[in-house]
């Protein structure tokens, strides 16, 4: 049997791998093994749990409270709201735990549970373990020890949540972002309301939104950081200076200059970094990114006098290495970004709202301030129906990629890995030309399926 944590929570189909019955359970169990590692030692324990506008979520809510308030945890339910803004209030009200459910940038029929401990940082994967292991072991027959009367927990509507995150990403920008015109893609997900709030409150020109009528089944669905066609088109429309877009939890941010070009990830680390530097907020002159970011990105910052250090693919590891040296600044090329003096998490309308402010205060154009790097070519393939789980294991699969590195040589390169939140092997390939790297990405997506279909 398979963990149940996979690099982002328990994630999967709703009401078929993730049931209301598994969402209360883990949330029993998280409350369980918290407790027992002293979390809520000396008083009443107290949850923030939130959720994105699928319909799933609404079942999935109530049975994630439920489990909390019959263990004893007092809950605090904030609504729809982006993942960073549960994580957010789990520190600033000084919650025990945080709960939130969403399924990130996946289809509508996915949901999933995401824990946040005080403080609101992710959870350790020991304490993953346990809570999965103590899960397990309730499902197998194991009874739990609940409190009666006056020790079952209680159940409130947090409605201040919205206005209190809102404020929180207007006031810790550099500057205001007075006579920037901006376009907004919600994905039809947490960030709907929160993010064209926060560019208006912080002095931008929002001239039109997408993506910002969630009706729970709309989430994702050709809109937000993983369809940018409609924004392209809406900032060349409205003649806008960008245009920012989120994923369904709004822990993503991508980026549209006013040419159409799309400003991704390890743009968007390059111009904040540089930032960050002039400023002398970027702890260790390091930026943090993983084996995904683009070659382009790695030379950029060699030459701006920036160290880069790299991690596993997941924005938790890249937490984990800032953490652990102290750095200020990390993310992924799928537009997570953590500025880690303001958020416990990546942050999508944080992250939005720095970049408009460089923009602002530079006066220069967005296009103009992620030239700072060129792209390489890159191609990602994602092979599904395959066994994932092999993918280190194969020796064919293993001088396949040999072969692949041979043929690039120093000018590109090869990665192969098993995606830790869907049922698929990602391919990527770099080369100086997209041609290259597209036919050697294409061969070794081959080779995938004949090794571990």
């Amino acid at each position: 049997m398979g963990r149940l944590f996979g690099t982002d929570g328990v994630r999967g189909v709703a009401n078929e791998d993730l049931t209301a019955e598994m969402a209360l359970g883990l949330s029993v169990a998280a409350a369980h093994v918290l407790a027992e590692a002293g979390t809520f030692e000396g008083h009443r324990p107290v949850a923030v749990v939130g959720r994105d506008p699928r319909a799933s979520g609404e079942f999935l809510e109530a049975a994630v409270v439920a489990g909390l308030a019959s263990a004893g945890v007092d809950v605090l339910r904030v609504g729809v709201l982006p993942t960073p803004a549960v994580a957010y209030l789990t520190g600033s009200l000084g919650a025990d735990l945080g709960v939130m459910l969403s399924a990130s940038h996946n289809p509508m029929p996915d949901n999933g549970v995401k824990f946040f401990a005080r403080g609101g940082h992710k959870l350790a994967d020991e304490l993953e373990d346990r809570i999965e292991s103590r899960y397990r072991e309730h499902a197998s027959g194991e009874p739990w020890d609940r409190p009666t009367g006056a020790g079952v927990g209680r159940v409130r509507d947090y409605d201040e949540g919205f206005d209190n995150y809102v404020a929180h990403l207007v006031g810790v920008l550099p500057n205001r972002l007075d006579g920037l015109k901006v376009v907004i893609d919600g994905a039809h997900g947490a960030a709907a309301r929160v993010s064209p709030e926060a560019f208006a409150r912080a002095g931008a020109e929002v001239v039109v939104t997408l993506g910002t009528e969630p009706d729970g089944l709309n989430i994702n669905d050709e809109c937000g950081s993983t369809h940018l066609d409609g924004l392209r088109a809406a900032v060349a429309a409205h003649g806008a200076d960008l245009g920012v877009a989120h994923d369904g939890d709004a822990d993503r941010c991508l980026a549209v200059d006013a040419d159409g070009n799309e400003i991704d990830g390890d743009q968007i680390l390059a111009v904040l970094g540089l930032a960050m530097k002039e400023a002398g907020t970027l702890r260790g002159g390091t930026v943090v990114a993983t084996v995904m970011s683009n070659l382009g990105f790695k030379l950029a910052m060699k030459r701006e006098g920036v160290e880069l250090v790299q991690t596993a693919v997941g924005d938790r590891y890249v937490l984990e290495e800032m953490k652990r040296n102290g750095f200020s600044l990390g993310g992924e090329q799928s537009g997570h970004v953590i500025v880690l003096d303001h958020a416990t998490t990546g942050d999508g309308t944080l992250t939005g709202l720095l970049l408009a402010a460089r923009v602002a205060a530079t006066g220069r154009t967005l296009t103009d301030l992620a030239s700072v790097m060129e792209r390489l070519p890159q191609v990602l393939v994602n092979v599904r129906d395959v066994d994932k789980s092999r993918v280190g294991t194969s020796a064919e699969l293993a001088t396949a990629v040999q072969e692949a590195e041979r043929e690039l040589g120093e000018t590109g390169r090869v990665l192969l890995r098993s995606s830790g939140t869907e049922p698929l092997v990602r391919v990527m390939v770099e080369a100086p030309e997209l041609d290259v790297a597209r036919d050697v990405a294409d061969r070794l997506a081959d080779a995938v399926k004949r090794s571990l279909g």
